[in-house]
């Protein structure tokens, strides 16, 4: 076998500056850990920080910085008092140390059932905070060897896409306990109000995210909807608060009433949306171009934005509050459209990563779960580690290249980590006790357990288990709950609601030919094409976004993969053949909503700050941030006809840059409907 450290240290200065921290903060954890008396500060600086610091000062400096840094991982460490001084604070007799059991994961053991429950629960999370925090749990419970490998129920894949950027900064201020401020439009008078927020809690009712908080300029408890929010949420600076005892998202947002049913009265072309005219309660002729169609809502933004997709082939003659919506939106695209163009340039070829800088924090982190995962999981192949935690081989290689050069501060050899491999094989006969994970942080321990109540209501889960279809995600959440202990407090703090799919009947039909391996015929409402088709396919898998669900299927009259929304087909039913296998569902988590091809069209995107999570909703090929957080993303649309309705639905958040003939066929469309809108009360409302 050979050493890992066989490798030459090639780093950049920056890469140097990174390692060297990480290292650092490393071989203080393990001096720590592997001490039962304790260290004094003349050992540590001697023996961990050696050259770094100058003089006492600096050292003392550097050391309190990073007791606070092991703190945030939750390695409290423990400061030991000579009892012959009396109670006289004498740095020179003072000594350190961690617990050996300080802030390590508990044991958790799970039957196969447990496993695929939490899994589902783990992918509820399709991106942003909350789901590299799901991802990361779940490789805590990996590398304690407390997870087995399972198959997930018939393709099933559940997914919660919560509301944008905003989510993630409330998420981040809620784990700081840091007040935020944000632009809302305020529901009472339509005006757009700046509010200043203790953030408590988030949770999700009636398809929309919603903050629970205490606005500190009404001095009372406020509900604030994610997608009136008109701003990017920035946290208060210098502030910080505690939120109440016993918090519960949930609880306050069951009290939360669904809004009253209210009608909207349209003037829609002429055999024209066909989606929106299946949901009318009356339709009428008006004039020779256009009906009056009349459907039913609550939520005026939720309708809104759909409206506003719709371009000039309809046109809201009330009520106002939605009229007013609609224009915002549409007004909304062109101010953004009207500003000065910017230059395109992307940093390199290929899809470019936004993940946000590699810190020392991170690379800890990691290796606080690589550790114990090659201890549990002896001889695999260097890749497939690498794989496994979502990096590259070369950064997988200076991860262990410090490790090997970490220890205890005597610093023999045998006082090393010792890892090694032979033919691309990683082994690790010395662990110095790091062979458990730390335990789940706030957010991580959030993410799952959140996950899990979401599940409640799911078909899929009635095959799961052998006994009560419940059981396995009961016993799961008390096991999970157990090993958070404290750190379960944020979850209380996040609701979602249930994924049950509302077309129960069709997942059910679904469900069972994706098992059985049968061809299924349907009726489907295509809305960009805006007509009624029927095809045969074969099922693969369901997935969804929020409450609407998905199927991915071989479509056999396009030849080739599709999806389709459940909400949209009319009919589904066995065609009595047996699928073709001419395509699989991809091993790729998550399903993809799009399926490029070489017919697609490529458009470079404008996104704001707020709207930049539209890159990754529409796997965008290429990106580069902009100095006002924003984004440039160049993507792949399968139809160019669809790209105005795209911009129009997402009012203001993006605009198109590039090819220009289909910027100004989209400012075009844009001019057409909001000159429908030409009255004087129209033009207020604009």
């Amino acid at each position: 076998m050979t050493r890992l450290a066989a490798f030459p240290p090639v780093f950049s200065n920056v890469a140097t500056v990174s390692a060297s921290r990480t290292e650092r903060l490393l071989n203080l954890l393990l001096a720590l850990l592997n001490t039962r008396v304790g260290l004094p500060r003349s050992v540590l600086r001697e023996k961990v920080y050696h050259d770094s610091a100058e003089n006492d000062v600096a050292f003392g400096r550097m050391f309190e910085r990073d007791k606070v840094d092991l703190k945030q991982f939750g390695f409290d460490i423990e400061t030991l008092t000579d009892p012959r001084h009396f109670g006289v604070d004498d740095p020179a007799s003072t000594r350190y140390r961690i617990g050996k059991d300080s802030n390590r994961l508990p044991d958790v053991t799970l039957t196969p059932a447990e496993c695929t429950v939490l899994l589902l629960a783990a992918q509820l999370w399709e991106r942003a905070a909350l789901g590299t925090a799901a991802a990361n749990a779940v490789r805590k419970l990996q590398a304690a060897g407390g997870l087995t490998d399972v198959d997930l129920p018939a393709g099933v894949q559940p997914r919660i896409k919560p509301a944008g950027q905003a989510f993630d900064d409330v998420v981040a201020a809620m784990h700081g306990n840091h007040p935020v401020r944000f632009g809302y439009l305020a529901v009472s008078t339509g005006r757009e109000e700046v509010r200043e927020v203790e953030p408590w809690g988030l949770g999700s009712r009636f398809g929309q995210w919603y903050l629970v908080g205490f606005d500190r300029g009404r001095g009372a408890k406020r509900l604030f909807r994610l997608s009136r929010m008109t701003t990017a949420v920035s946290v208060v600076p210098g502030c910080s608060f505690d939120p109440p005892s016993g918090f519960n998202a949930r609880a306050e947002l069951d009290a939360l009433h669904e809004l009253p049913v209210q009608r909207a009265t349209l003037a829609v072309d002429k055999d024209r949306l066909l989606a929106l005219r299946k949901r009318a309660v009356e339709t009428a002729p008006e004039g020779t171009d256009r009906d009056r169609v009349v459907v039913e809502f609550r939520d005026p933004e939720v309708l809104a934005e759909e409206l506003a997709s719709y371009g000039p082939h309809v046109k809201v003659d009330g009520p106002a509050e939605l009229r007013t919506a609609v224009v915002r939106r549409l007004q909304g695209a062109l101010d953004f459209d009207a500003k000065p163009a910017i230059p395109v340039a992307f940093p390199e070829a290929g899809r470019a990563q936004r993940a946000r800088k590699r810190t020392s924090e991170d690379q800890l982190a990691r290796m606080l779960q690589l550790v114990p995962f090659l201890v549990h999981h002896q001889g695999l192949h260097i890749q497939e580690v690498a794989d496994h935690f979502g990096i590259s081989r070369k950064a997988l290689i200076d991860d262990l290249k410090i490790l090997i050069c970490s220890g205890l501060p005597e610093g023999y050899p045998d006082d090393l980590l010792d890892i090694q491999w032979e033919n691309d094989h990683v082994y690790i006969s010395e662990h110095l006790d790091l062979n458990r994970p730390v335990r789940f942080s706030e957010d991580e321990a959030a993410a799952l357990l959140t996950g899990l109540a979401m599940l409640g209501d799911l078909p899929a889960l009635a095959g799961v288990s052998e006994d009560q279809p419940g059981s396995a995600l009961e016993s799961v959440t008390i096991k999970l709950t157990g090993a958070a202990g404290k750190a379960g407090r944020l979850a209380g703090a996040v609701a979602g609601q249930s994924v049950e799919p509302e077309q129960s009947q069709a997942f059910a039909v679904i469900t069972q030919a994706i098992r059985d391996g049968r061809q299924l015929h349907l009726k489907y409402l295509s809305r960009q094409r805006d007509e009624l088709t029927e095809r045969d396919v074969d099922p693969l898998r369901l997935y969804s976004l929020d409450n609407t669900w998905y199927f991915e299927a071989y479509c056999h009259s396009k030849a080739g993969i599709r999806n389709f929304r459940l909400d949209r087909v009319e009919i589904v039913e066995p065609n009595g053949r047996p699928a073709s296998g001419v395509a699989t569902a991809d091993q790729d988590f998550p399903a993809r909503l799009f399926t490029p091809s070489d017919d697609d069209v490529l458009v470079v995107l404008h996104l704001t700050r707020q709207g930049a999570g539209l890159a990754d909703d529409y796997y965008a090929e290429r990106t580069a941030r902009l100095p006002d957080g924003g984004l440039l993303a160049e993507v792949r649309f399968g139809t160019a006809e669809w790209l105005p309705m795209f911009v129009s639905q997402h009012g203001g958040a993006v605009r198109i840059l590039d090819p220009g003939a289909l910027r100004d066929a989209t400012r075009a469309w844009l001019d057409s409907a909001v000159k429908q809108y030409d009255s004087s009360s129209d033009a207020a409302a604009g």
